[in-house]
């Protein structure tokens, strides 16, 4: 079975070096898959043991030119890098200023000119110290026999500087009239591109803040109760069981349920809904949310990796570490990127040469070409909006699985809801009871034998009920799915279900259906018991469920996008009616088993529709798997986190309308920075190439494009739902 392993890659400047990574971590014996994603820095690699070995990936890393570590504390490493950039761009700008300071003359540029011997002076520094890691970059790819955006720059700022030390040795004391000198072009090109780099790092972390906002919610340490004694311990010293004390103002450091006290939780970070929920003795409570004004004891059942926020955190970084459809071809391209640039570069010097015999003015023209060239904005254009827009999207509660279901929500044209846990609360109560032939003790003592494991929620609420009542004993439980439960009690098969339940065991419902039917009619959830072995129907109870706050608008906004909206129900047609008709659903289907659900989208699937499906993720499996694009509603468990391509934290469908929006929102910002990024590179290479743009100009456009690309994906920060609190 694969695994999987996340290590930072440091040396990445440019898309071409993402390529160059992918490659040579897949050679590695054992992996399987590569994804390396330049806006996080980081290498996501798919492996079988035990062909694979950890200690391998390092060294790989190294041989084709990049570092690598294993990600211990990101947080320090990403400021300490920041620092280090910072660092770089104040020490080349302080030396890069006097060297510019004549263009601020335009009038006199002689009276602020410095000599040959200052220029040359405070350009060599930034070329060989403060430039020193774009020569080690571009060595390591050579080395590796490809190119990376860090050799266009040191190729072109070394044309320019060892171009103007040429002209400083024909004549040392000479004015730059004389001898065109381009030390302060080889500068202000390092500076701008640096600028540009410490530009992007802030932007990218700006981008990443959703994921270290969540990490910050863990608390270093915890208060637990053991042998009666309170005492704080570290978070790495908790175990599942233990009693821990949470008070007013505190972070909660581990999901669990209240065994003593209440008080008001705030779980923004995990549903976007900004109202604390009340919790009592037995409610859950989970790690990161934060108590409001009442001390409880909690008993930890999920530590570490089991608890939501981790889940929550894990289904972000997937869905921003895998690609998209449209990042491969972008990555194709990037691949070929730099060894295309040097080559119009020299075509370029060849047809200056030829035309004006000046090899000069030739080789300033190709310095340009290759300073103007920007892999970086077509590396960034993808990754940067979905780091955003999936971060935005947890932030309002909602979970983006991966970047396919952001290409295929802009595709939807049919949504379909199921009915119970969805549309509903999915939590009924009892409303009546009728039995024929035994009492209403015997009765419910079946009743409650039969469902006592069931997970379904009219089994619940039965058991909810009357939870101290006498029970009997039953024997070998069967689920049928979308029909009921049958169960042996006394050696009679009793079977509970709707009517296709009592349908497949022959059971006649004779007078009795009139009375069942007057409740199905009126919204209720009718479930008949009978006695499969003497085809006796014993009575029927009939459940009642709430629509869910905000359901008929959410269907409306739905429906004014021109969406086709569906309802499919395993119950009865009349309660399946009165819902539909509350939330206004034309187009519904009642006593549909899961089978019959998946049929159902296949069905409009066959008419060239694209279905998104909204389930609660168990029962809805096969439909929610089938349809293009699914919905699981619930607050972070298994089986909706593993099912649905996007998990709703909280059971509002105006989510879904937020989820289809938004992730038309980020797949539109992707195709602005394409567009941009391609526009950029097709645009500004010719007119280097044809002597329009310097090479000052140049390096000034490259640095731009790379945070042009950024900053339009964080405008996705100031997207807002409709389901916001």
């Amino acid at each position: 079975m694969a695994q999987s392993i996340e290590i930072r890659v440091t040396g990445m400047s440019c898309g071409s070096c993402v390529a160059r990574v992918e490659k040579g971590l897949k050679k590695l014996p054992g992996v399987v898959d590569a994804t390396v994603n330049l806006a996080t820095e980081k290498a996501r690699v798919n492996y079988e043991t035990p062909l694979f070995q950890q200690e391998d990936l390092i060294p790989a890393l190294t041989k084709i030119g990049f570092g690598g570590e294993f990600i211990l504390e990101e947080k320090t490493q990403k400021l300490d890098d920041l620092k280090s950039q910072k660092l770089r761009l104040l020490l080349s700008s302080i030396l890069t200023l006097p060297l510019v300071l004549p263009m601020l003359n335009p009038a006199d540029h002689s009276s602020w000119s410095l000599s040959p011997l200052w220029q040359l002076i405070l350009a060599a520094p930034i070329q060989f110290v403060v430039g020193a890691h774009f020569y080690r970059s571009a060595f390591l790819a050579m080395r590796a026999k490809t190119g990376n955006m860090d050799l266009l720059v040191a190729l072109g700022t070394s044309a320019a500087f060892f171009l103007s030390l040429y002209h400083f040795f024909l004549s040392p004391f000479a004015h730059a009239e004389a001898y065109p000198l381009y030390f302060e072009s080889s500068a202000v090109i390092i500076t701008l591109v640096l600028l540009g780099k410490f530009w992007e790092a802030r932007a990218k972390q700006q981008a990443t803040r959703a994921i270290r906002d969540l990490q910050l919610l863990r608390p270093d340490r915890a208060v637990v109760r053991r042998e009666g004694i309170d005492r704080e311990i570290p978070l790495t010293e908790l175990v599942k069981g233990d009693l821990m004390l949470v008070k007013a103002g505190e972070r909660i450091a581990a999901d669990g349920v209240i065994v003593e006290g209440s008080s008001f939780v705030d779980e923004s970070m995990l549903t976007g809904e900004s109202i604390p929920s009340e919790k009592n003795a037995d409610a859950r409570v989970t790690g990161g949310t934060l108590n409001g004004d009442g001390l409880i004891l909690v008993r930890i059942d999920a530590l570490g990796s089991e608890t939501i926020l981790a889940k929550m955190i894990r289904l972000i970084e997937n869905a921003q570490a895998e690609k998209p459809s449209v990042q491969l071809l972008v990555d194709r391209i990037s691949a070929i990127f730099v060894p295309v640039i040097l080559g119009i570069a020299l075509l370029t010097a060849i047809a200056w040469l030829a035309l004006t015999g000046n090899w000069e003015l030739a080789m300033v023209r190709a310095v340009a070409v290759l300073v103007i060239a920007c892999p970086c904005a077509l590396g960034l254009a993808t990754p940067t909006a979905i780091m955003v827009g999936t971060g935005m999207a947890a932030k309002a509660g909602i979970l983006i699985r991966d970047p396919e279901a952001i290409e295929t929500a802009e595709k939807v044209t049919d949504i379909v809801f199921d009915k119970t846990g969805t549309v509903t609360e999915g939590h009924p109560s009892l409303a009546h009871l009728e039995c024929w032939t035994i009492l209403k003790e015997e009765f419910l003592a079946i009743c409650l034998a039969i469902q006592a494991g069931s997970e379904h929620p009219l089994a619940k609420a039965l058991l909810i009920e009357y939870p101290s009542l006498r029970r009997g004993h039953a024997s070998g439980i069967r689920s049928v799915a979308g029909r009921g439960v049958s169960g042996l009690i006394d050696g009679r098969t009793i079977i509970i279900g709707n009517r296709s339940m009592m349908n497949d065991h022959s059971i006649p419902l004779g007078d009795r259906l009139s009375l069942a039917d007057h409740w199905a009619k009126s919204g209720h959830s009718v479930s008949y018991v009978a006695d499969s072995d003497q085809k006796l129907l014993l009575g029927f109870m009939a459940f009642s469920d709430t629509i869910k706050k905000g359901v008929p608008a959410a269907v409306q906004s739905l429906k004014s996008s021109k969406f086709q909206v569906h309802m499919l129900s395993g119950d009865n047609p009349g309660s399946a009616a009165k819902v539909a008709d509350e939330i206004g659903i034309e187009q519904y289907e009642s006593e549909m088993n899961p089978e019959g659900k998946l049929r159902r989208i296949q069905s409009l699937q066959s008419e060239g529709k694209v279905v998104a499906m909204v389930g609660d993720g168990i029962n809805d499996a096969p439909a929610l798997a089938a349809a293009n694009l699914s919905f699981a509603m619930g607050s972070g468990t298994d089986v909706a986190m593993q099912t649905a391509s996007i998990t709703l934290m909280r059971g509002d469908l105006r989510l879904v309308a937020d989820a289809i929006h938004l992730c038309h929102k980020i797949t539109l910002k992707i195709k602005q920075n394409l567009f941009w990024a391609f526009l950029y590179n097709i645009v500004g290479v010719p007119l280097a190439a044809l002597g329009y743009l310097n090479p000052m100009l140049a390096a000034a456009a490259m640095a731009l494009s790379s945070v042009s690309v950024v900053s339009n994906s964080l405008l996705l920060k100031l997207w807002k739902g409709t389901a916001s609190p």
